[in-house]
């Protein structure tokens, strides 16, 4: 049994436009493939907020977007029970993401990435008070895929160690990550007590190809670390091995977009509320499973 939470979790990552196009079968080079077409709010970093929100947490959100869509954001995240702070760039967009589904079984995903004003975040944007009041800090993995948002994770880092917040990290994309490097990532999130990397994100900083190995080394370097397996589950690491598998819940998918966001989200709720991190975890799968039979990464709106 969890309790009530006595703070707040502060997120900050990406707040992004998706343009999700539902299509079946193989892309039509040349000419049309008909689909379903929407746009909808997304990103990593303010999908992760909406679904801790959703499952009961005080959430706080820093990022930043365009003047184009700032608006429009700032409403979507608040009727989703988070505190948005957006920085406003004077120059670039907000960040857009194309997000291509395979309307087949395993509804599969390919996004096509322009992060316009999102990976902008800077350490000017960070100030120490964000922290107050709040008890877990979490980052999303893309902030480490520009210098800038490099830059504000290491201040970030360091503000929340001095007054003992934990952090959390989503290492995001394995296409972004092997461009950056593994010795360089693992670099960057030194201070960290908590990895939610996927399968591919877990093997690909071990060089291991069993995910449950590369959960196992992982844990050796970062206190706690889960991987999230999709219709596999997730696996829990600490200390050098791994300590539970927690199964999927079953479901039909329409979307995999914001799965895993959505993992991660319900699983700092649980923690949050006092739950340990093979529950976490369990409830990250049911927010997952739920995910994937949305259209879009983020939970419905509270009403």
């Amino acid at each position: 049994m969890t309790a009530e939470p006595d703070g707040a979790l502060l997120v900050v990552g990406d707040v992004i436009t998706d343009v999700v196009a539902r299509h079946r079968g193989p892309l039509a080079p040349g000419t049309d493939t008909v689909s379903a077409i929407r746009t909808l709010p997304g990103g990593a970093g303010a999908n992760v907020a909406c679904w801790a929100a959703h499952r009961g947490a005080e959430v706080r959100l820093l990022g930043r977007v365009g003047a184009d869509a700032a608006g429009w954001h700032e409403r979507e995240l608040t009727a989703c029970g988070v505190r948005p702070r957006l920085v406003v760039d004077p120059r670039a967009p907000t960040g857009t993401v194309i997000c291509l589904v395979d309307t087949g079984a395993a509804a599969e995903r390919t996004f096509l990435t322009d992060s316009g004003a999102s990976l902008r975040l800077d350490p000017d944007d960070w100030s120490d008070t964000l922290l107050d009041g709040v008890v877990r800090l979490h980052l999303s993995g893309y902030l480490l895929f520009s210098e800038p948002s490099r830059a504000l994770v290491a201040v970030a880092i360091a503000s929340a160690r001095a007054r003992g917040v934990p952090v959390s990290l989503d290492p995001a994309s394995a296409g972004f990550l092997k461009q950056l490097g593994v010795d360089r990532f693992l670099e960057l999130t030194e201070g960290v007590s908590v990895l939610l990397p996927s399968r591919d994100e877990a093997c690909l900083l071990t060089g291991l190809p069993d995910p449950v190995d590369a959960a196992a080394k992982l844990s050796r370097q970062i206190p706690l670390v889960v991987t999230k397996q999709g219709a596999d589950g997730a696996l829990v690491a600490r200390s050098g091995s791994v300590h539970a598998h927690v199964p999927a819940v079953p479901v039909t998918p329409r979307d995999t977009t914001g799965a895993g966001d959505a993992f991660t989200g319900a699983f700092l709720a649980a923690l949050l509320a006092g739950a340990t991190s093979e529950d976490a975890a369990r409830e990250g799968c049911r927010a997952g499973a739920l995910a994937v039979g949305r259209v879009g990464g983020r939970p419905p709106a509270r009403d």
